[in-house]
């Protein structure tokens, strides 16, 4: 609906991590699964990511943000990691499955 369209938007903006130019999943704790998934991802992916990510820091030192143009917006942000985490997630309890029998 459009009123739960426009709360994810509100709250999209709020986290702030938009103004940095990050994405939603440039911000996902690394725990191992995530962490296999970067390892799994293409090298452009994963230079994307970072430069993301060391970008935000240098401006966070500088206590700065991006000009508004520079923010990424609601509706260019993907789950880009989603699908992927959901496969390594899939395979890791199929593996710890096997296992314990």
């Amino acid at each position: 609906s459009d009123l739960l369209d426009g709360i994810r938007k509100w709250y999209y903006n709020a986290a702030g991590f938009s103004k940095l130019g990050l994405m939603r999943d440039d911000v996902i704790y690394e725990d191992k699964d995530v962490k296999e998934v970067i390892r799994r991802f293409p090298e452009n992916f994963c230079n994307d990511r970072m430069f993301r990510i060391k970008s935000t820091l240098d401006l966070t030192m500088r206590q700065q943000i991006l000009p508004r143009e520079q923010w990424t917006e609601y509706e260019e942000d993907k789950f880009y990691l989603e699908p992927y985490l959901k496969e390594v997630i899939h395979e890791r309890k199929e593996r710890e499955g096997s296992a314990k029998k």
